[in-house]
Formats: structure tokens, C-alpha cells, sequence
């Protein structure tokens, strides 16, 4: 197989592929532009041995410095080892349990901004992960405006994604398999890959919805697809802005030759919203609460997310306690 035929070198040219993992070791076979990490990422890379001397080397740093504290030179320090590798931009996690207070989510995005910089990174450089919600895209516009660029995650509906495109946040992270694993588990015996998957898989056409609404309506935020159970989904969203993978379905494209064309077109997206009947929706605050609150999966999705990354943000705090 000639290698420059793999379905990773064919995807690369429709869409900017970013690596979706802490472990900037696998990372280098890829050759992606972008990297992003989140808790339960660096809270794995962090538990693998090949990178016990940058923790330890972090904690002999700043001796005496509480974990809570640490853990954002720990985010740092993996997003320092992660910038030579990528050419483009490293995205680090704002702590979770910040994801309802606007002020502490400003304060503590500056911190890591300030840390990165100390190191000689510009802030171009860096995008700092909010989660979607009211409160956090309140601190993105704010950011924002202070030329501190954020990726705005766990991202599950249109009305996260409108709101984020207002806000000017440089770039969202629309979860495409959480969205899929909800329906699927919704429908039970009665989810049929045939019927569900492909094309009609609910994590792909919560995307494509977004990519439309945003082509239409002349929203600069980038779209970047994330959260993949398999290599079909990536594909479907072929022509997206950016897509970031982990490292096993990199390996997958890599080892491919499928023929891969673009399934994503912004000359579709007037059409689509039509079809739809997608108009531009209200942002207020009380409009945006109602129809998330409305939006069953989101809501649950974007909850269970919170409470799965403060876990492990609160694990990786214990880790460096030892």
C-alpha cells in the first residue's frame, strides 16, 4: 500500500486532524497540527510510567504546594512536552468544578495562560478548554476579548454551539460519540447500526447541523468534531474544520487505505437548515437555560461530563498527594 494513500493522509486534506490524548509519546508517529488533552487524558498519561519523571520533576519544583494547586503545573508541564511535538496549538482544561462560576473560570484560564507564557509560549499558542455552559461561555467572550483563545467542550446541542459563536470563542468541540452513546442507549434493542450508523448516526448529524448553522449564518468559530467511538464517524465528518482522534483511531486510519471524500460543504448549509426549519436561534440567558433544559441528552450529557472530569481531576489531585 503506498503510505501517502492511507485514510489519514487523504483526511488530512479535507480537515486539519488534531490528536485527542495526554501521552505525547504516541502522539509523534501521527504528525497531527493540533493537540488537546483534558483531566481524564493527562490523569491516565500521568499514571503510565514512561512520564513518572515529569510528575515527580513538577512536584520537586514546587515543594510544599498543595495538589490542587499542582495540578495545573502538571496540565503545563504535559502541554510544554506536547508543543514540540504539534506545529499549531495545545488545548488545556480549565478545572471542571469551575464550569458554573464565570469569574473563577477567568481567574484560573489567565493562571494557566500566565504559566505557559513564563515559559516562552504565546498564548496563540494555547487554547484553554471551557465547558458549555452559561457560566463558561460567559468567561470565552470575556477571554476572548483579551485575545486569551478558548475551545469550548462538551458541547451537545445547537443552542451550546450558537451561544459559544457569539461569544467569539475561537473553537467548540461538539462530542460526537457521548451523543451517539445516549441514543443508542435510548433505543436498546431497538438501535440497528444499518439504520442508526453512518450518515444518520445522531453524533454525525448533531455536527453537520452545527457546521450548517454556522457556514450560514457567518460564524468564524472553528469546528472541531471530538469524542469518537469509531473510525466511521470520522469519516462522515470529512470537510469538518478540524477533527481530534486518539491515538488507537489514528492508528486505524493510518493502517487504511479506504477511499475518503468530503462530506462536509458549506455550500449545503442554507439547504440543510431549510430542511430542518433551523432558524437563528435566541441567546439570551433565559432562552439558552430553556432550551438546553429542553434538550434531554445534552442536558444529561453535559452534567455527566462535569461530574466525570471533576472526578478525575480530584483523582489526579490524590496521585500527586502520594
Amino acid at each position: 500500500m503506498n503510505s501517502t494513500a492511507s485514510a489519514l493522509n487523504q483526511l488530512k486534506t479535507l480537515t486539519t486532524v488534531v490528536a485527542d490524548t495526554g501521552d505525547f509519546e504516541r502522539m509523534k508517529e501521527f504528525a497531527p497540527q493540533d493537540a488537546t488533552t483534558n483531566p481524564s487524558l493527562i490523569l491516565k498519561a500521568a499514571q503510565q510510567s514512561n512520564y513518572q519523571s515529569l510528575v515527580n520533576s513538577v512536584k520537586a519544583a514546587h515543594p510544599g504546594m498543595q495538589p490542587s494547586d499542582l495540578v495545573d503545573y502538571i496540565l503545563v508541564a504535559f502541554g510544554l512536552e506536547i508543543l514540540k511535538i504539534v506545529p499549531g496549538r495545545v488545548s488545556t482544561e480549565v478545572d471542571a468544578r469551575l464550569s458554573f462560576d464565570t469569574k473563577a473560570t477567568v481567574a484560573k484560564a489567565k493562571h494557566l495562560i500566565a504559566l505557559y507564557e513564563s515559559h516562552g509560549i504565546e498564548r496563540k499558542r494555547i487554547l484553554i478548554k471551557l465547558a458549555g455552559t452559561w457560566e463558561g461561555i460567559a468567561a470565552a467572550k470575556e477571554l476572548e476579548a483579551e485575545g486569551i483563545h478558548c475551545n469550548m467542550t462538551l458541547l451537545f446541542s445547537l443552542v451550546q454551539a450558537a451561544a459559544c459563536g457569539a461569544a467569539n470563542a475561537k473553537l467548540i468541540s461538539p462530542f460526537v460519540g457521548r451523543i451517539t452513546d445516549w441514543h443508542k442507549a435510548k433505543l436498546a434493542s431497538n438501535w440497528n447500526d444499518a439504520n442508526n450508523g453512518g450518515a444518520n448516526d445522531p453524533g454525525v448529524t448533531s455536527v453537520k447541523r452545527i457546521f450548517h448553522y454556522y457556514k450560514h449564518f457567518g460564524i468564524a468559530t472553528e469546528i472541531m468534531g471530538a469524542s469518537f467511538r469509531n473510525a466511521s464517524q470520522i469519516l462522515e465528518l470529512a470537510g469538518c474544520d478540524l477533527l481530534t482522534i486518539s491515538p488507537e483511531l489514528l492508528a486505524e486510519l493510518q493502517s487504511s487505505n479506504a477511499t475518503v471524500g468530503k462530506k462536509l460543504n458549506a455550500a449545503n448549509a442554507q439547504s440543510a437548515l431549510n430542511a430542518e426549519h433551523i432558524t437563528a436561534l435566541k441567546l439570551d440567558e433565559s432562552s439558552f437555560r430553556l432550551q438546553l433544559n429542553n434538550d434531554a441528552m445534552a442536558t444529561e450529557k453535559l452534567a455527566e461530563g462535569i461530574r466525570n472530569f471533576c472526578i478525575d481531576t480530584e483523582k489526579l489531585e490524590a496521585l500527586l498527594a502520594q
